[in-house]
Parts: structure tokens; C-alpha cells; sequence
């Protein structure tokens, strides 16, 4: 049994469809990044799951508990970091830790998380940087030891380095058997740390595939520099053209790029450079032709 199950999600805000019967399921010891840019659905799925909104039609299962108005035990199992971080702004980190422990009646003082992440805990929240509030929402979903962790953008405002550090801590997270949600921008961060991506426009999936999947697609760029002088040809039909210069044009090409390049053949030309598509280029077809 899946670890989250999302069954025909649909929620609706007037006439728009924020979700549109989105299936998936994810499984426990893996890391699902969620991608779409802004008012695709990302954070209204994160905010169904935690019951914050309820689906119009469809079902939520976590661990095998359905997510439901009538309990919210499964929120036990659950840490949440969410985009829009709401803090208690009189009091300090430490506060914030000290409420949650009694509040879960948890024992131990997450010490180590604070150490890695480099928190002072004792400033007030409302001086702290938004990357410093960010370090504490993480520390706050994580301290219960929960199973899964549902992730708004969680690296947003954190330096490089601390980036790092989060990653490290959601691999041994995913790696002791937890279940790791999140949606982010940052392309980059969902290569480095997923298993899994799926990708969301306008409220339908449009793609759910492994990371190895994704990276290895057959969507190639195609940069050609013509000698100067020469026409160049009509190649709009192999892909989405960037004209960069009068001589260099660029080509995402889907598929066997022989057709292309048997043409390029018939022409002089400077320089000619082939690369896989990256993940952002991937997440770009997607998002574009679908």
C-alpha cells in the first residue's frame, strides 16, 4: 500500500479548477518533488492533505487513515513547512520548541537539528531573517519524528550552504524509511534530492515519472552555428527555435534527432553542440505541449 494515495482529487475555488482528478501515490523511503509554476495546484494539494481545505470529489489516504473532517489523527504522523510561514512573532525559537514538546509530550530537545541548522533559539521570531524562520519551521516539523513530511517550498531564504544541509537531512530522512512530499521552484534542489517528480498544469498531472526516467527523456538541444553568410534554414518543425543571433539558432528536438541532423548535413557550419535537456527544459515541455 502506497504511504500517500491521492484518489480523483478535485477542488475547485468558483471557476477555477485548482484540482482536476489528480491520481498519485507515493511510497514510504522516497522523495516526490512536486513541480508547476504559481496556481498550478502545488500548495492546494499540500493543504488538502493536512486538512486545511477538503476536496470538492476524491479521497486521501496517508498511512492507510483517510484524511477526512472527522479526526485528524494522522496529522501525528505528519510535519508541515508551509510557504507562508506563521509564527508567533513574541515569542522565541526556543519558546516555539519548549510549546511543541508539551504540546506532543515529546522528551527529547532536538539539539542536533538545532546545531545543524544553526538556529539561535533564543531571539524573538519577529527579529529573525526569513531564512532563520525557515530553519525553525524545519526544526518544529521535524522534531516529533514523524513519518512523512509535507514540504511548501522548504529551502526558500536559505543560503547555499544551509540548502545543503537540509538536503543531507531529508536523504537520512527518506533513508530511515520516511516519506518525503514537497513542491519547489528550484529545479536544481528537486534533481539533487527526489526520487520521483510530478508535474502539475493547471490543476492536471501531466507527468509522474522517476528521476532516472525524467533526466534520461529523449529531448535533446540542438545549438548550431551557421557560417556567417548562409541562410539559415526552416527548422520549426523539429521543436521550439531560440534565434539567438543572425549565424546560431537553438533547437529542443523530441525524438530521433537523425531527421535534423541529416538536414544541418546539407549546410556549413562554425560550431554544432548537443546536450540532453535539462530537468528545467524537461519540466518546460511539459508544461508547454501538454
Amino acid at each position: 500500500m502506497a504511504f500517500i494515495e491521492l484518489t480523483n482529487l478535485t477542488k475547485t475555488f468558483g471557476k477555477i479548477s485548482a484540482l482536476d482528478d489528480v491520481n498519485l501515490q507515493i511510497e514510504g523511503g522516497e522523495i516526490f518533488g512536486f513541480l508547476g509554476p504559481n496556481g498550478a495546484g502545488k500548495s492546494t494539494a499540500i493543504r488538502c492533505m493536512m486538512g486545511f481545505l477538503y476536496p470538492d470529489r476524491g479521497s486521501i489516504e496517508i498511512d492507510g487513515s483517510k484524511v477526512e473532517r472527522s479526526t485528524t489523527k494522522y496529522l501525528e504522523k505528519v510535519g508541515y513547512v508551509s510557504s507562508d510561514l506563521e509564527l508567533n512573532e513574541k515569542w522565541t525559537g526556543n519558546e516555539h520548541i519548549n510549546f511543541l514538546m508539551k504540546a506532543r509530550n515529546l522528551q527529547n530537545y532536538p539539539s542536533d537539528l538545532i546545531d545543524r541548522l544553526g538556529l539561535k533559539v533564543d531571539e524573538n521570531t519577529k527579529n529573525l531573517s526569513s531564512g532563520n524562520k525557515q530553519k525553525l519551521a524545519f526544526i518544529l516539523a521535524l522534531m516529533h519524528k514523524p513519518s512523512l513530511l509535507l514540504l511548501d517550498e522548504p529551502t526558500k531564504g536559505l543560503d547555499p550552504l544551509l540548502q545543503e544541509e537540509i538536503y543531507k537531512i531529508l536523504i537520512e530522512f527518506k533513508n530511515s524509511g520516511g516519506c518525503v512530499f514537497f513542491s519547489s521552484h528550484n529545479l536544481a534542489e528537486v534533481e539533487r534530492v527526489c526520487d520521483r517528480v510530478g508535474i502539475i498544469r493547471k490543476g492536471k498531472i501531466v507527468a509522474n515519472e522517476t528521476m532516472d526516467t525524467l533526466q534520461h527523456k529523449h529531448i535533446h538541444i540542438i545549438n548550431v552555428v551557421f557560417v556567417e553568410g548562409i541562410e539559415i534554414p526552416n527548422l520549426s518543425s523539429f521543436g521550439i527555435i531560440d534565434q539567438k543571433s543572425s549565424t546560431e539558432v537553438a533547437v529542443r528536438v523530441e525524438g530521433d534527432i537523425n531527421p535534423i541532423l541529416k538536414i544541418l548535413s546539407q549546410y556549413k557550419l562554425s560550431d554544432i553542440k548537443i546536450d540532453h535537456a535539462s530537468l528545467e527544459d524537461t519540466f518546460l515541455h511539459f508544461y508547454e505541449e501538454n
